[in-house]
């Protein structure tokens, strides 16, 4: 009988949604995390292994790595938000979150933790890299674009470097899982050292596998204690553990490229053609506006009115957990989408201009890059929404977490159970409440597992306040403030903003309200005739027109329009 073939590959979550885009602290290196990891197994019997309590961290992360303690919470919080749970276990930690409990009583797997704690390299700055080596085009570090050129991206989406990290890093992974009396006096592995079951099962954080190719997708441990992989994962029935030098070889010997990931959506994913866009982009189940419906299939197909977007999603060919949509280089357009396909999707939109795009379904996470004078409308998103080198941009959305780098001139009207993540280089930031609703919405959010409380919307976190000035961002005033409306009609019960308004905003509406109100009153009761009533109209028509294009919502209003009939329709 055939030995089964074992096919090992990184996965791309931990980095994406939990790789910090900033330089890791410097106490985060090597020495110091094998210092850590003794340190913790020392004192199991006092909350430290095999989970790892806040007060145990807090306690090494300030007392011994010198850390602020909002910093050392702050990666104590994100490890823990990569726990998968389902959505009924994060609306009840929200719950008690809100009920104004502490976060003493929360722990989290140590020795994963401690993996966690290292990838975070790989967005340290190395000058020796960026001047002689790893940084430079390879066939690991290389991506692609939608057109299948090759393009520099930020690292968190890049799987080939995930894999070039870990495979360049493997010994440094193995070693930092070992028990102490595995390690020499120099923390360092002998070739009689063994790794404990336990230790590969943290390794699962990072790695997962299938058998011969099948869709199947199983995690590390699993496919190491499997019977027939025994001998060459390097098991021990006498041991119960597994021989370092076997189980790093094995390792070594099966990683190769994410099937699921960026790479191979772009490259053999579905690439929706000019025509299918208008399909992608709409689901006219979902939008029974008359006409409108009709109007989102033409604004992708017509030819010459519009530059072609570039959209590719893997969704039909991944398990659920994998799925990727990426859109690229949307134009002046208006682009919705409310469907199976982008549900707990990770999506990465980059380099749209002008547009405005609502994505409105539960979301896992959402990259926005090299964005322009554009809206974006979101759905619930599970994980974090992460905004880069974007200019004039506005965010509407409910998130577990946002991050902001790169930034000038950026909106984000949110609500969010963490505080809003300042990295480097951001510039006249708004953060404002969020202000919308769809029929779906709550729906979306039972999902997704996100509740209306507690909302950090308004407390912003500078992570890097050496390279920061608090006047970086504000909050928007509320006379400036004013509610957005989605402008489709979709089934669902939500009718109003999840959570309501903070009462400073809500008071500024009810005041201009009350202005319209009397303005009414008072043109009722003018007196004037039907002359000067017209007049009085056309004068009202053409200021609210200047308003339209001083504020650049004609554009958006002129989007919604369906073009005029007798448009040719592109054939491809």
């Amino acid at each position: 009988m055939d030995q089964p073939t074992v096919t090992l590959w990184v996965k791309m979550e931990p980095f994406l949604v939990g790789a910090l885009q900033i330089p890791p602290p410097s106490k985060f290196s090597m020495h110091y995390l094998r210092k850590i990891s003794t340190y913790v197994r020392m004192r199991a019997s006092e909350g430290y292994y095999p989970y790892l309590s806040w007060p145990m961290w807090r306690h090494i992360a300030c007392g011994k790595l010198q850390l602020e303690k909002d910093l050392a919470w702050l990666y104590f919080e994100l490890f823990d938000g990569l726990v998968e749970r389902t959505s009924e276990k994060r609306l009840e930690w929200a719950e008690v979150i809100s009920s104004c409990a502490t976060e003493e009583e929360l722990s989290v797997d140590t020795l994963q933790f401690l993996l966690f704690l290292y990838i975070q390299q790989i967005n340290k700055f190395s000058l020796r890299t960026s001047l002689i080596g790893e940084e430079w085009p390879n066939s690991r570090s290389k991506s692609y674009s939608l057109s299948g050129e090759s393009t520099s991206q930020i690292k968190n989406w890049n799987d080939n470097y995930h894999e070039a990290f870990v495979q360049n890093h493997l010994q440094d992974l193995l070693e930092l899982l070992l028990d102490p009396d595995q390690l020499t006096a120099s923390f360092h592995s002998t070739h009689d050292s063994l790794v404990s079951p336990e230790a590969v099962q943290a390794l699962s954080f990072l790695v997962e596998g299938c058998v011969n190719k099948n869709r199947t997708v199983y995690p590390l441990h699993e496919l190491a204690f499997w019977q027939p992989l025994r001998s060459r994962s390097g098991f021990s029935k006498i041991s119960k553990a597994f021989s370092f030098p076997k189980l790093a070889s094995w390792l070594r010997a099966c990683l190769t490229g994410n099937p699921f990931g960026t790479s191979a959506c772009l490259k053999s994913g579905k690439k929706l053609a000019w025509a299918q866009q208008g399909e992608w982009v709409t689901d006219v189940d979902v939008m029974r506006q008359i006409g409108l419906s009709k109007y989102f299939n033409l604004i992708l197909t017509v030819e010459g009115t519009t530059k072609r977007a570039k959209i590719a999603c893997n969704t039909h060919m991944v398990p659920s957990t994998h799925r990727i949509v990426v859109m690229s280089q949307v134009y002046k357009q208006t682009l919705a989408k409310s469907s199976e396909t982008l549900e707990n999707s990770h999506v990465r939109i980059h380099r749209c201009c002008e547009s405005f795009i609502y994505l409105l379904s539960p979301l896992r996470s959402v990259t926005i890059e090299k964005c322009r004078n554009s809206t974006f409308v979101l759905g619930p998103v599970k994980a974090v929404v992460h905004v880069h080198s974007c200019d004039n941009v506005k965010v509407i959305v409910i998130c577990h977490r946002l991050t902001l780098s790169t930034t000038t001139s950026c909106t984000f009207h949110v609500l969010t159970p963490t505080r809003p993540l300042i990295l480097l280089g951001n510039q006249a930031i708004t953060f404002a409440p969020f202000h919308t609703h769809y029929p779906m919405l709550e729906d979306h959010m039972g999902r997704t597992g996100l509740a209306t409380v507690p909302n950090y919307w308004d407390n912003p976190m500078l992570v890097c306040k050496e390279n920061c000035d608090w006047n970086v961002f504000r909050l928007l005033p509320p006379s400036e403030f004013y509610p957005f409306v989605v402008p489709f009609e979709m089934e669902g019960d939500t009718m109003e903003i999840p959570g309501g308004l903070p009462l400073v905003y809500q008071k500024a509406l009810n005041q201009r309200e009350q202005r319209i109100q009397v303005w009414q009153k008072t043109v009722k009761e003018a007196g004037l005739s039907k002359d000067q009533r017209k007049k009085f109209q056309m004068l009202v028509e053409s200021k609210f027109h200047e308003w339209l294009v001083h504020t650049g919502s004609q554009q958006q209003l002129d989007s919604l329009v369906p073009p005029a009939a007798g448009s040719k329709q592109a054939t491809g």
